[in-house]
């Protein structure tokens, strides 16, 4: 079991949970989750909401293998009034921010956020750990070499889990020392690995239980799904299942997904299974 305190509100999970995507950009790699406007990014969130969705994750840019990056100021016009306008809708819901500028967590948590989710580990932005302590949030801490524009060209590794166990146990101490209480480690399915790479870790998924932190899994629709089927994203959705069931067998705690009902539905087939 684990608990989170989001800013004054704790959140404990004692079973698996569901974060949604909801991607405030033009050019997600899945289609069906570009909301660009704020009533189709409402009627997303209470679907997801009602599906059972615990934690909605809100992004205002692509972080796929060379996107193209966006400055703090066009990231914190696309994410501000989706943050907000769920955050007034569904003011019980938890709402996550996905970002690497230490500006846009602060004002994100400002109009509504309640988690910092952000793919560098705070590597991209010296600030970020010093604002995510102060803000008082829990923080995703996800493994990845480079930025999205140059990662897959640092897809080398001599022994992968190794190496980001001893990456997630460096980063979890800055996080103590920078005073960041709660900490979700995720291990960054796509970002700088290549396709064996990522069922590697999948399979190896269980060592990072040893860092005695929620495992985040984030494989919804990605390529080494839809590459190794010779499918497109949008086709996808079978896959995501059989590989979020792996990853809760080897010990995730969140599914981040964009199809919340399937994720649910797979969370209780197993705790079925396992009861």
């Amino acid at each position: 079991m684990f608990t989170l305190n989001c800013r004054g509100r704790l959140l404990t999970i004692n079973q698996p949970i569901v974060m949604g995507i909801i991607n405030a950009t033009p050019d997600s790699f899945f289609t069906g989750s570009r909301q660009q406007t704020i009533d189709v990014a409402l009627e997303q969130a209470e679907k997801m909401i009602r599906e059972g969705a615990t934690i909605l994750d809100i992004g205002g840019q692509s972080t796929r293998p060379g996107s193209e990056k966006i400055n703090a100021a066009e990231e914190l016009h696309r994410v501000l009034p989706i943050i907000a306008a769920i955050h007034k809708a569904f003011p019980k819901t938890i709402t996550s921010v996905d970002t690497y500028y230490a500006s846009v967590a602060k004002e994100a948590v400002e109009a509504g956020a309640d988690i910092i989710n952000d793919i560098s580990g705070g590597l991209m932005d010296e600030q970020m750990l010093s604002t995510v302590a102060a803000l008082k949030t829990p923080f995703v801490c996800m493994h990845m070499k480079g930025n999205p524009q140059n990662m897959q060209a640092q897809a080398q590794y001599e022994n992968i889990t190794k190496e980001m166990l001893e990456y997630f146990i460096e980063r979890t101490e800055a996080c103590k020392l920078a005073g960041i209480t709660d900490v979700i480690v995720d291990p960054g399915f796509g970002f700088s690995k290549t396709i064996a790479h990522n069922f590697e870790l999948l399979r190896n998924l269980s060592a990072f239980k040893m860092l005695e932190k929620p495992i985040l899994l984030g494989l919804s629709r990605k390529g080494t799904i839809y590459k190794t089927l010779g499918i497109t994203a949008e086709e996808a959705l079978n896959g995501t299942t059989v590989l979020n069931t792996i990853g809760l067998l080897n010990g995730a705690t969140i599914l981040r997904v964009h199809d919340v009902k399937e994720a649910m539905e797979t969370i209780k087939l197993l705790n079925a299974y396992w009861h």
